[in-house]
């Protein structure tokens, strides 16, 4: 082992039992499953509870561990691999635009950045694109802009705007996204909290109604709650709850991040209602889970309402990640993604409701973003996601109680009956 590495390693030895292979004058030090975990936890900090598996491959809807083995996954990075991983198109243009440029901050302008607002407004009818990284950014630019044009084109006094939100919410972990959180961990020891938002009952129309006043500026939703355990609203809600917005000059947002993109089996959720929110958040398979990307689409009047130092993001539509997310929508669109979500979505909730398990309380979703809720009794869904793993599927448990299913959307048919065979036998088990 070189002594550079030697003097930098502090964990003992007899817990890191380093092989070395040498090819071409380069060292490669390899490790198994044990000893990566423990670096993990000696170094990394704890805001993860991850399955205790390593991948270092991936290629479709299937990853390798270091040891070799292989797994089917059904988490997609948390939808952000909707088109597989490393999928060979969306990869040759990672190599192709990184060879060539990848960063010019806002600062200048990019030959990508322009493109990519084009084919969006032009794919989803809105008028502006605004880029940022990740999903939480993209949450606070919207709920800036709705802020702002609360003030100076709706009328609202300064400093008066509120905004709605949902109960069991999940947009992020910024410090004001945690503010109109409902779960009590997301907030324990980050405050004091960021004023301005209330939250109302998700799927109560009532609610909604009787919450609106006039100092209400948007309407913050997410069409399908993701980490509170793939939580589909009653039929007609959204549709209800737009218009009770469009009603009362009120911004619908939705927060399409997970369900968006495919996951739900549309394009996005929300066409299931067939509306037009104000404001749709869009990330993770914005890029196939190639690069941070997200992205908010609005008309001119609620974009509009951003002069040049307003916001922004250094890596914000960079010339690297506009040319990642055109490609990843064209992926979707062009290999008819969105509908063998759709369909296959179908098919998979078929299958797991005629598991018929003791254990499984309800299974709902939509497209290929479906839950397993289970019963208190059963132990929750971390042992079961365990067993899963143990037998070649990876899956997460969500809210203590669901197991999310959420393959890439390019599994195949028969790769969800090998995946039935093993999930049936740990629903069944004792």
């Amino acid at each position: 082992m070189p002594e550079y590495y030697r003097k930098s390693c502090v964990i003992p030895s007899k817990f890191l039992k380093f092989e070395v292979q040498i090819s071409k004058n380069k060292t490669k030090v390899t490790m198994n499953t044990q000893e990566f975990i423990a670096l993990e936890e000696k170094y990394g900090a704890h805001n993860y509870h991850p399955l205790d598996v390593v991948i270092n491959r991936g290629e479709g809807v299937w990853v390798w561990d270091v040891e070799g083995k292989k797994y089917l996954d059904c988490l997609a990075a948390y939808s952000a691999v909707n088109q597989g991983h490393c999928h060979p198109r969306i990869i040759n243009v990672l190599k192709e635009q990184a060879s060539k440029i990848t960063l010019t901050s806002r600062a200048f302008r990019n030959d990508q950045l322009p493109l990519l607002c084009k084919e969006m407004c032009e794919l989803t009818g809105y008028e502006m694109l605004l880029p940022m990284n990740s999903g939480a950014e993209a949450v606070e630019t919207a709920l800036k802009a709705a802020r702002k044009w609360g003030y100076k084109v709706k009328g609202v006094a300064e400093n008066e705007g509120e905004i709605l939100t949902c109960t069991n919410n999940f947009s992020g972990r910024t410090i004001s996204i945690v503010s109109f959180s409902t779960e009590e961990q997301y907030k324990d020891g980050f405050g004091p909290f960021t004023p301005g938002f209330r939250n109302i009952e998700y799927g109560d129309i009532s609610a909604l109604e009787a919450a609106i006043t006039p100092n209400t500026v948007a309407f913050l939703v997410e069409p399908i709650q993701g980490e509170a355990g793939i939580i589909v609203p009653p039929a007609g809600y959204l549709k209800a709850a737009f218009e009770i917005c469009k009603k009362n000059n009120v911004l619908f947002i939705a927060d399409e991040i997970q369900s968006g993109l495919g996951r739900s089996g549309k394009l996005f959720a929300f066409n299931y209602d067939e509306i037009k929110p104000d404001v749709v958040i869009i990330g993770k398979a914005l890029s196939g889970g190639c690069y941070p990307v997200s992205a908010v689409l609005s008309g001119k009047e609620v974009l509009g309402v951003f002069n040049p130092g307003d916001h922004g993001s250094t890596f914000g539509g960079n010339p690297l990640g506009a040319s990642i997310a055109r490609e990843s929508i064209k992926v979707l669109i062009e290999e008819k993604l969105v509908e063998n979500s759709y369909d296959l979505g179908i098919y998979f909730r078929d299958k797991l409701n005629a598991i018929n398990s003791p254990h499984v309380k309800e299974i709902r979703g939509k497209g290929l973003f479906i839950g397993v809720e289970l019963h208190e009794k059963a132990g929750g869904a971390r042992r079961f996601c365990e067993a899963l793993a143990k037998r070649g599927i990876l899956c997460k448990e969500t809210h203590t109680h669901v197991i999310r299913f959420a393959p890439p959307l390019v599994i195949k048919k028969e790769e969800i009956d090998e995946a039935l065979v093993s999930i049936k036998e740990v629903l069944l088990m004792a």
